[in-house]
């Protein structure tokens, strides 16, 4: 079974290759996808995002899953020595780079909770699979129509940040100014929550991050940095 919905801006595609109940399986990983976006959204004014941003929410009042978002946030903010924030000076409170990686995660998880063992789940090329050997391209950071290099995912997730979708839309938290040092980062890891997010927390540290990124338990980094030198961790599961 294959669908495609465009939710939170990308494209996001299910394959499902088994399950008791495939079609219900998609049904719910899709409404709560939806949900995600009317709750999460900084760019709709009555999601739980835009409401605590304005003050109208104390803490007390935030949903268990806000909470949990914002304290992953806190600890990447944290890790990486003020790199990756979701608060910027003069910016509203913008979680997306956590919420995407950890949403898609869920979704996976209710896959799983259905039965569902062998489906790839695809989410503007920011992949979560299980059950085979899934093959994922890493795109060519200058040339849209090139692969770096292709992975071998079996289980857990994969996640790219660069600056060929939307230009410099990292910031480093440090300076708030666009992230300077990598062209793209890629990281495999147990969950798409991880992969995603540190990702996109080692993108905002620059070529330090490469290293930061390699040093986190459980991850494979492939990179290519601003002098288009090529990086990757021996662990690297690429395709043969």
């Amino acid at each position: 079974m294959r669908r495609v919905e465009h939710i939170m801006g990308f494209p996001i595609s299910l394959r499902i290759d088994d399950g008791h109940a495939p079609a219900q399986a998609a049904d719910a990983v899709f409404a709560w996808l939806h949900e995600v976006d009317a709750r999460f959204s900084p760019f709709k004014p009555d999601s739980e995002v835009s409401r605590l941003d304005r003050g109208e929410l104390e803490p007390g009042e935030l949903s268990a899953d806000l909470t949990e978002v914002l304290g992953l946030c806190e600890d990447y903010r944290v890790a990486t020595k003020g790199a990756f924030d979701v608060r910027l000076p003069g910016r509203g409170l913008d979680p997306c780079a956590m919420v995407k990686g950890w949403a898609v995660q869920r979704a996976a998880d209710l896959l799983e909770a259905a039965g569902v063992r062998t489906y790839c789940l695809n989410a503007g090329g920011d992949v979560v699979a299980a059950g085979r050997p899934w093959r994922v391209g890493v795109r060519h950071p200058e040339h849209a129509d090139q692969l770096c290099t292709v992975l071998e995912l079996t289980e857990g997730g994969v996640a790219t940040s660069a600056r060929y979708e939307r230009g410099d839309h990292i910031l480093d938290g440090r300076t708030g100014r666009p992230a300077t040092g990598l062209l793209s980062l890629t990281v495999v890891a147990p969950t798409l929550t991880e992969a995603d997010a540190t990702a996109t927390a080692a993108f905002a540290m620059g070529a330090a991050g490469i290293e930061w990124a390699a040093a986190r338990e459980g991850c494979e980094v492939f990179a290519v940095d601003a002098d288009r030198q090529v990086f990757r961790t021996p662990g690297l599961p690429v395709a043969a």
